[in-house]
């Protein structure tokens, strides 16, 4: 049974999920349930820590809805993206340092008919931790 604030999903391997929209603090992606103890929701079942479980500690540590620290980690992720995509470095300090190398173009094999081939020039992203950082880790 669904109100007026809820909507059922019918997806495969989905059938009956409900979720509850714009009510409470926050993500509307979470049921009632889920939304009353955020820190449940960071590592269970799961290994790692993901793109959903930065923004719920975003959300706590600066106070901020779910929603907003959503838009926050998205616009950091975006402003990294854009100064990469331009070749630009970006520099967090304590934090590590993004830049952009390029691997030389070279000729490989095709590992099914054993043939040359050129492999082109490609541009990667590269991360350098910072001490502050290192120090966190070790």
């Amino acid at each position: 049974m669904t109100d007026n604030r809820s909507e059922r999903f019918y997806s495969k391997g989905f059938k009956g999920v409900t979720v509850t929209k714009g009510r409470g603090n926050g993500n509307p992606l979470l049921s009632n349930r889920q939304r009353g103890d955020r820190k449940s929701q960071i590592v269970k079942g799961q290994k790692g820590f993901g793109k959903s479980s930065l923004v719920i500690k975003v959300a706590d540590s600066a106070g901020l809805s779910l929603v907003q620290a959503s838009k926050a980690v998205d616009g950091v992720m975006e402003a990294i993206s854009a100064a990469l995509a331009e070749g630009e470095t970006v520099r967090l300090v304590g934090f590590g340092t993004f830049s952009v190398a390029k691997r030389q173009a070279l000729t490989g094999r095709n590992p099914r008919t054993g043939e040359p081939m050129a492999i082109d020039e490609v541009a990667t992203p590269r991360f350098k931790a910072g001490k502050h950082l290192k120090d966190a880790v070790n």
